[in-house]
């Protein structure tokens, strides 16, 4: 499947919303999930294929250095009418494979992908809603808050870089936001919010996603100091600080079997 290019927008200083459309996105099919991802084929540069092809063809017919990258986002909307797909894409300078190309797009451009799938959404029988998470979260975070109920209660706890990262949130629910930034001073500010926040009472649903140690450190604080049921808890390390998307991906599996294993 392929999505070709609209729009792009600078929402942040380091997050470009890309929408795509075109007849590429035909018969796609969402699952009801708010965490909605597709898994993005991104050429590397000199690649003599494209800009529509099989990823798996590529594999089966060209060296490994021209095989495509493989990026996971997330879905921030998607509009059935339109047959348009939105994405909010993290940008980190020329660094890596995915935030070049988001930086690059422009309209006619073409992003090849796997999917969508996802398994997140909302629980509407809890008592209120957790959401945590870093700019890599922060599409599955919005896409969730906009899916509550005005009768729903809801706290986020979002770390960006700095005021000018914080991005348009916004939920019918009773939504207690709160932004935390990053400093010198606080280097898991994230962690240090989650573990002094006052919280409601209650069965809780909660989603937290985001950088591996910080996600850990969360996860473990959940379960063991706020009583958080792992059936209630949605929570995955989407990346990993000092690592690019491929080093991260040879040893997430382990880490993720030894952060299940914290609280064991």
């Amino acid at each position: 499947m392929h999505g070709v290019v609209q729009s792009t927008e600078q929402i942040s200083p380091t997050m470009v919303r890309v929408v795509l459309g075109g007849d590429g996105l035909d018969g796609l099919e969402m699952p009801d999930c708010t965490d909605s991802y597709i898994n993005a084929a991104i050429p590397p540069a000199g690649a003599t294929y494209g800009p529509v092809f099989d990823p798996r063809e590529v594999r089966d017919t060209h060296p490994q250095e021209q095989w495509p990258l493989r990026r996971r986002y997330t879905v921030r909307r998607w509009d059935a009418e339109r047959r348009e797909m939105t994405l909010d894409l993290v940008v980190h300078g020329g660094s890596g494979h995915g935030g070049p190309w988001a930086d690059r797009a422009e309209p006619g451009d073409v992003l090849v992908f796997n999917g969508p799938a996802g398994d997140y959404r909302p629980d509407p029988g809890a008592d209120w809603h957790l959401l945590v998470g870093d700019e890599s979260a922060l599409p599955a975070i919005a896409a969730s808050l906009e899916v509550l109920r005005p009768a729903d209660r809801a706290v986020a706890l979002l770390v960006v870089d700095g005021p000018e990262h914080e991005i348009a949130v916004e939920s019918p629910a009773d939504l207690d936001l709160r932004w935390v930034h990053r400093s010198a001073r606080s280097p898991r500010p994230l962690v240090e919010a989650v573990e002094q926040a006052e919280l409601p009472t209650g069965r809780v649903h909660a989603f937290v996603h985001g950088e591996a140690e910080e996600i850990r450190a969360i996860r473990a604080h959940l379960l063991r100091d706020r009583g958080v049921a792992r059936a209630d808890l949605s929570c995955s390390p989407y990346w990993r600080r000092g690592m690019d998307d491929e080093q991260w991906r040879s040893v997430k599996k382990q880490f993720v079997t030894a952060m299940e294993g914290d609280t064991a």
